[in-house]
């Protein structure tokens, strides 16, 4: 695997017109075939191929943003440059949920920092990531910058652990997280981006207007057929005072298309990614009841061979040893607490810490959420999920490993060398050494 550098730097960062251009021809066709691998309804893969398109123009910002070249003035008319490398060769692992925006936020800052890519796409959406480097061989992006690996998960390790690359960027479950961390323990020079799920929590505190927040919930849980590491899976709510706020989720939920990707009028889901997806989530809402969850809206499956699921809504307040996992599919628990204090205990409940909203509360109740709440995401009055491009993106806990992507991805793409420069050579020892006029006896 050949190193990049020098000329690809050039041409990706001081002359990025071919970057600009890699995505401009991914119209229809692209978002059709997303729509056909992943079950998203058009609308929604049409706002996916508008985020890979804009993330060109956002992560060449970024980059002189986050590794601009710098000279400090220093003693004796010397100077200190700060300036970036590129690691090499970085594996990129994508994921199916968003086969096209996930890996290409990864990819662009890669090859804008100079490094060559190599690219395994899920092996669940393989057409998406070839069509993906297919725009950037249309673009005139060099063949050897960007490789395409098509494969199952023995490829993947295979990729992690091939010696020539020198870093890892990877999206997808926080166990796959966890073993990849592992593997990388023995190599602290390869650098090693990990951007993992959530078991995210959205707490309604005193809302006013009931049906802006039963929308909000309803998005943050229920977009992508809660296919999203930012999706909302626990809502939080004062005991004895849930009543109206659940019947206006509950209507709207019952309100719901779920088809497929391509009929009229345009459902708001379309399935989970395949039948052994379903599969586990039916397996787990199972496990959720016998725990002592009281379902409010059951997962249905309304044909038996085929992943498409209803959007579901189960009070878990009295289940007992309810699991710190991340379903990741349409399912909400919702959570009844006395307090904002234990709202914000709740919410840290888990071993995750990726998104939180609060929605409703006072300014100085959302200062102490913001204060309290571990996640990487923390909004009030909006959804978990619909992070801007233009800032960093990322978790704690089993959500990340502090390497926050989307603007901060240039941070691990690139790695700052330190430089003490001079035109003339000056140099002088003047303490420790013997005067060279007096004699030795």
């Amino acid at each position: 695997m050949a190193r990049m550098g020098g000329p690809f730097r050039r041409l990706s960062h001081r002359d990025p017109a071919p970057l600009r251009q890699c995505h401009a021809y991914a119209d229809q066709q692209f978002r059709g075939l997303i729509s056909r691998e992943t079950g998203k309804p058009l609308w929604e893969t049409k706002t996916e191929v508008g985020a890979v398109i804009n993330k060109v123009e956002i992560s060449i910002a970024a980059y002189a943003d986050r590794t601009p070249q710098k000279k400090l003035e220093a003693a004796l008319g010397s100077k200190v440059a700060i300036r970036h490398k590129p690691h090499g060769v970085l594996a990129v692992l994508g994921p199916f949920n968003f086969p096209a925006h996930l890996p290409n936020g990864h990819i662009v800052p890669a090859l804008i920092a100079g490094n060559a890519v190599v690219f395994k796409p899920s092996e669940k959406t393989p057409a998406s990531g070839a069509f993906l480097v297919d725009c950037y061989r249309e673009a005139g992006v060099p063949e050897g910058a960007i490789r395409l690996l098509i494969g199952g998960p023995e490829e993947g390790k295979a990729l992690a652990s091939q010696p020539g690359i020198d870093g890892l960027l990877f999206t997808g479950s926080g166990r796959a997280g966890s073993a990849l961390h592992k593997q990388f323990a023995d190599t602290p020079s390869k650098i090693l981006a990990l951007e993992l799920g959530g078991n995210n929590p959205i707490v309604a505190w005193n809302v006013k207007d009931l049906d802006a927040a039963a929308s909000v919930i309803v998005q943050s849980a229920f977009l992508s057929a809660g296919q999203r590491c930012t999706a909302a899976r626990r809502l939080i709510v004062e005991d004895g005072k849930e009543e109206k706020l659940i019947e206006k989720i509950t209507k709207l939920m019952d309100r719901m298309i779920v088809g497929d990707p391509f009929s009229e009028p345009q459902p708001f889901m379309g399935p989970v990614i395949d039948n052994s997806a379903a599969d586990g989530l039916q397996e787990q809402w199972v496990a959720l009841m016998m725990k002592g969850g009281r379902p409010i809206r059951r997962l249905e499956r309304p044909i038996e061979d085929r992943p498409f699921l209803t959007p579901a809504l189960i009070d878990v307040t009295e289940a007992r040893d309810r699991p710190d996992e991340e379903m990741f599919g349409p399912v909400l628990q919702l959570i009844r607490v006395k307090n904002f204090d234990e709202a914000i205990e709740e919410a840290n409940n888990t071993r995750f810490g990726l998104a939180a909203s609060l929605l409703g509360g006072s300014p100085q109740q959302y200062d102490k959420f913001w204060a309290n709440v571990r996640a990487g995401v923390i909004n009030w009055n909006k959804p978990t999920n619909g992070a801007p491009s233009t800032a960093p993106f990322g978790g704690v806990g089993m959500s990340g490993n502090h390497r926050p992507s989307a603007f901060y991805a240039a941070d691990y793409c690139a790695y700052p060398v330190t430089s003490s420069e001079s035109e003339t050579l000056r140099a002088a020892i003047g303490e420790g050494l013997r005067d060279p006029n007096l004699q030795e006896d």
